[in-house]
């Protein structure tokens, strides 16, 4: 990604890119959901939040923590980005204590390496 993370432009381009991505098949095992990512220690500047909303056929992120989130992530921006970019590895910030979830973790466990892919 090319755009700061978080802004308006990245939003887009990420949604781009998931609309003319095969990445939208999820793994076997996996169901639709809501995945929220509350963000500590955020620039004034960005929304401390973002949701990525997964079905069947599609994958969209929008800015803001949603209603519905099934999961949510907590986790700094620093670790936010260093995953967003490939250089902190999801399991390895779970194992780490460095992200925290909320909701059925049980929902995540077929998503993990698909989450990383879609954002990296």
């Amino acid at each position: 990604m090319v755009e700061a993370f978080l802004s308006d432009a990245w939003f887009d381009e990420l949604n781009v890119r998931l609309d003319a991505s095969e990445l939208v098949t999820l793994p076997e095992g996996a169901s639709a959901c809501d995945v929220a990512f509350d963000l500590t220690d955020v620039p004034t500047t960005f929304t401390p939040a973002l949701t990525l909303s997964i079905t069947s056929s599609r994958a969209h992120v929008t800015p803001g923590h949603g209603a519905h989130a099934d999961v949510t992530l907590q986790l700094s921006y620093d670790d936010a980005a260093a995953l967003v970019t490939g250089r902190l590895d999801s399991t390895a910030a779970l194992r780490n204590g460095r992200v925290k979830v909320r909701g059925d973790v049980n929902m995540l466990i077929p998503l993990a390496s698909w989450l990383q892919a879609v954002f990296v």
